[in-house]
């Protein structure tokens, strides 16, 4: 089975999206990058080298729905003829920008982010969107833990692997052991946990870190021998990598109780103290990490969260 990366710009300060052709029946593409002219036709040429136009593209399988990952899902997917497009059924974002959800937008209010911040990147993830095109749940097929996208010459095996998003899915040959990640693994960089509603209580927070470490062990249990991630160089020693994040998760679970006041504060609060000089999209980003790691210390029993005028309000145990 040929996997054949593709690197392609982005808008986004991340930097160039990696996107993976399997250039085989049924021809798939795993992400799609974002909705962009330089995007699509670094894609077209791409395929051109392969001896394939996007019309050959039978499948599109989504690792996860952020917009430099799907956004063009559905214009290919049209032009292709109706290829098959697959994502987690714990998606959200392929249908609609995150913060056109109310349930996001209440449970920001409870982190203690100010209405009118909220309204500031809800405004903000509106140019965001303009980078993706929705789909409708009857456009997309499910991607289900452990189930196999079967090729001419073998495998991919779906990994749920949630925690920078709820549906992040990776899928692994078995073959060889070769993990095909999303931004589950980056070289450079830990991923963001991303704030989100939870797919099962959407009242609740998703808890994105303690799930983002459950699926950091679970790829590192099958000791792939190649990592394939969302952006950057392929990892080729994930063990190395494995314990980088467990230490930069540790390092940064030191800051935030250092941080946080004897008299508590809200998680908006916190990453304010934690981030002074974020702005625009980052501020969401800069909330998204501090309650992710608010939330694994409070279930850690590090810390004790009360609610105060509607907002959550952690505290140090020892105080």
């Amino acid at each position: 089975m040929k996997i054949v990366p593709i690197s392609l710009p982005t808008p986004f300060y991340i930097g160039p999206v990696n996107v993976y052709l399997i250039a085989e029946d049924p021809v798939t593409l795993i992400d799609t990058g974002p909705k962009t002219k330089e995007a699509v036709d670094t894609l077209r040429a791409a395929l051109r080298k392969e001896g394939l136009g996007v019309a050959d593209i039978r499948r599109i399988v989504l690792t996860h729905a952020h917009e430099d990952h799907c956004g063009l899902a559905r214009s290919l997917r049209d032009e292709a003829k109706d290829a098959e497009v697959l994502v987690h059924g714990w998606e959200t974002g392929h249908r609609e920008g995150r913060l056109e959800y109310e349930e996001t937008r209440q449970l920001l209010g409870c982190a203690g982010v100010p209405s009118d911040e909220v309204e500031v990147m809800r405004r903000m993830y509106e140019g965001v969107r303009l980078y993706a095109d929705s789909l409708d749940d009857d456009q997309c097929g499910e991607l289900t833990d452990e189930a196999e996208l079967e090729f001419e010459s073998g495998a991919l095996q779906v990994l749920h692997t949630p925690g920078h998003t709820p549906g992040s899915c990776s899928f692994i040959r078995q073959a060889d052991r070769t993990v095909i990640a999303g931004d589950c693994v980056l070289k450079r960089i830990t991923p963001n946990p991303i704030f989100s509603p939870d797919p099962i209580d959407r009242s609740r927070r998703f808890r994105s870190l303690e799930e983002y470490l459950v699926s950091l062990a679970r790829v590192r249990s099958l000791a792939p021998t190649l990592v394939l991630g969302g952006h950057g160089e392929p990892v080729h020693d994930y063990e190395e990598l494995f314990h980088r994040y467990l230490r930069a998760i540790g390092d940064r679970q030191t800051q935030i109780m250092r941080l946080l006041p004897a008299n508590g504060a809200t998680a908006w609060e916190v990453s304010r103290a934690m981030f002074p000089s974020t702005d625009d999209v980052h501020r969401f980003l800069a909330v998204s990490e501090t309650v992710a790691h608010l939330d694994y210390a409070h279930s850690e029993g590090k810390l004790v969260l009360e609610m105060s005028d509607g907002r959550e309000l952690y505290r140090k145990l020892s105080e």
